[in-house]
């Protein structure tokens, strides 16, 4: 299976917290809820899209928490068999039990683990959010797609993906592409190391 991660961004990085104020508030984080202003059809349509070609799903922790606890009520929701359905993963070095089954724990060696789950049958595993995790895999070398939906806001606090200190990659970008809500969709494909070079003007 391809590793593939789906975030959420605002305009500067962070994608704690897009979908309520109560979605997320560890350390503090009180402005969640900035992707909700910018949703349209489009954006549905594009995020239905892809959770069609899963066959897998990867968590952290805290995401797996807080989507265990609210997709098994949701029923009515057009996304709701996917991910109920679906075989699901958590990263977790202190969960002991995962009730939203099927769920697979993976502790210890995770980015060994995860290669494993990569080696098997399927089309996609991936990542919903899950910005530590993520930077993890990216700085292991193990995903393979980045599909980033970034919202026309600046939220100013809140968890990065990209924070200072993380792991440099090189990207290559396989589209992009603009909703009436003004959402940026940029899908990348990873590519090693990044490249360096040194601007000058021709001799």
């Amino acid at each position: 299976m391809r590793l593939v991660l789906q975030t959420f961004l605002s305009l500067d990085g962070v994608y704690q917290g897009p979908g309520s104020p109560e979605e997320d508030t560890s350390d503090g984080f009180t402005r969640g809820g900035w992707l909700v202003p910018h949703m349209d059809e489009e954006f549905e349509r594009r995020v239905g899209t892809w959770l069609g070609t899963a066959d897998a799903f990867l968590f952290g922790r805290r995401t797996y928490e807080n989507f265990a606890r609210d997709w098994p009520r949701m029923t009515d929701h057009p996304f709701a068999d996917v991910l109920n359905g679906s075989p699901k993963y958590v990263a977790s070095h202190t969960l002991t039990r995962a009730d939203w089954n099927p769920t697979t724990i993976l502790s210890g060696d995770v980015p060994a683990q995860v290669a494993e789950v990569k080696r098997r049958p399927g089309r996609e595993l991936q990542i919903h959010g899950c910005g530590r995790l993520a930077q993890s895999l990216l700085g292991a070398g193990l995903i393979d797609e980045l599909r980033l939906v970034i919202a026309p806001v600046v939220v100013g606090s809140g968890r990065r993906l990209f924070p200072d200190g993380g792991a440099p990659a090189g990207l290559r970008l396989l589209s992009n592409s603009t909703t009436p809500g003004g959402l940026a969709i940029h899908v990348y494909e990873t590519t090693g190391r990044p490249e360096y070079g040194t601007y000058g003007a021709e001799a």
